[in-house]
């Protein structure tokens, strides 16, 4: 179950690892509030979807089992879309189009056909979870990147007096616009994802060497 849950952030994180769902994450992360806002509602339909895939899988003969399964995440994604448009419309304005192409996300879809439709919803609930904060973290720390380097600022929501936006100030005094812009988005993945590896690399280093010990000492 632990496993279920700590997959889709760090073994298969989908942006970092696996490397799918890479349009939003290069479009939508200039800023912090944005990435948390597509990431929350990948997240809400990733969840919804699983589970229900999971119910379904038992009744839905295999032969019509995609189509529906489309249809179910669709669903998810129109009600995730108009919440976002009346409690939050100038959020929903600037994801445009991005939070209605979730229904064909690719990390929603394999996560229905490769592991939802073939376990317990309680898996697939976890599952969903994992995968869709995983994909929310990642978001969320490109945008971080990218914001900082590229306007010396972290945009969050507004919180009473609190306008949302921090100025980071040397940054923002000479800031590398360059950040905000298609190829610092690239770099930006590039980077993180190299260091995903190295840091995946060493984990692995080290449990083959804790097996390899647990071995000699038997």
């Amino acid at each position: 179950m632990v496993r279920d849950l700590t997959r889709g952030i760090f073994r298969e994180n989908v942006v970092f690892v696996t490397l799918i769902g890479l349009c939003p994450a290069l479009a939508v992360t200039t800023r912090v509030d944005n990435a948390i806002g597509l990431g929350t509602a990948l997240l809400v339909v990733l969840v919804a979807s699983n589970v229900s895939v999971s119910l379904l899988a038992t009744v839905v003969p295999p032969r019509i089992q995609y189509p529906v399964f489309l249809g179910v995440t669709a669903l998810f994604v129109t009600i995730v879309d108009l919440t976002m448009q009346a409690r939050l419309p100038v959020l929903s304005e600037r994801l445009g189009i991005f939070v209605p192409l979730i229904v064909v996300n690719c990390a929603v879809l394999a996560r229905a056909d490769v592991f939802a439709r073939q376990v317990v919803p309680v898996r697939a609930l976890l599952d969903g979870i994992g995968f869709g904060v995983g994909f929310l973290l990642s978001l969320t720390l490109i945008a971080l990147v990218r914001e900082v380097v590229g306007s010396g600022t972290v945009t969050f929501f507004p919180v009473g007096d609190f306008d949302g936006v921090l100025v980071i100030p040397r940054i923002s005094e000479s800031p590398a616009h360059v950040m905000v812009l298609a190829p610092g988005a690239l770099l930006t993945v590039g980077y993180l994802a190299a260091l995903f590896a190295r840091l995946r690399q060493r984990r692995d280093g080290r449990e083959f060497g804790r097996s390899v010990g647990s071995e000699e000492q038997a």
